[in-house]
């Protein structure tokens, strides 16, 4: 798996939102720009396997012609909603300990928002990723 740009952007992004979410309010808190860099990345990394999980799960919920089969990936996708949030905070809470606290439930869901409101509106500003040829 290779690291591309708009993996970078991404990072870069969530650095500036968790930053002003240090900043703005009191209850988030990384002791040190290192610290909140390292939290960026990690929030990159669970936020796109979250959103992997969300995008085959709705695919599933279209593609299913059985009732039950779309009422139990309904019921996964309502699990995976706000349980994407307590995994945020306790791999947060895991990884850094009391160096790095994103506050409750609450402040958890409005930085989550703010960093995909984010993360969509500079990527609506950079040109699409052309695909590059590999090795030959």
């Amino acid at each position: 798996m290779r690291i591309r740009a708009i993996d970078l952007v991404d990072v870069f992004v969530y650095l500036v939102v968790l930053g002003l979410f240090t900043q703005i309010f009191p209850a988030v808190i990384s002791e040190t720009f290192v610290l909140a860099l390292l939290t960026a990345i990690l929030l990159k990394v669970v936020l796109e396997v979250v959103l992997l999980v969300k995008k085959r799960t709705i695919e599933r919920i279209r593609m299913s012609r059985l009732p039950v089969v779309r009422i139990a990936n309904v019921v996964v996708l309502l699990l995976v909603l706000p349980g994407s949030k307590f995994l945020v905070l306790e791999l947060v809470a895991l990884v850094f300990g009391d160096s790095v606290y994103l506050g409750g439930f609450f402040q958890v869901t409005a930085l989550i928002i703010v960093l995909m409101l984010a993360r969509g509106g500079v990527r609506r500003l950079l040109p699409e990723e052309q695909p590059t040829a590999g090795p030959e």
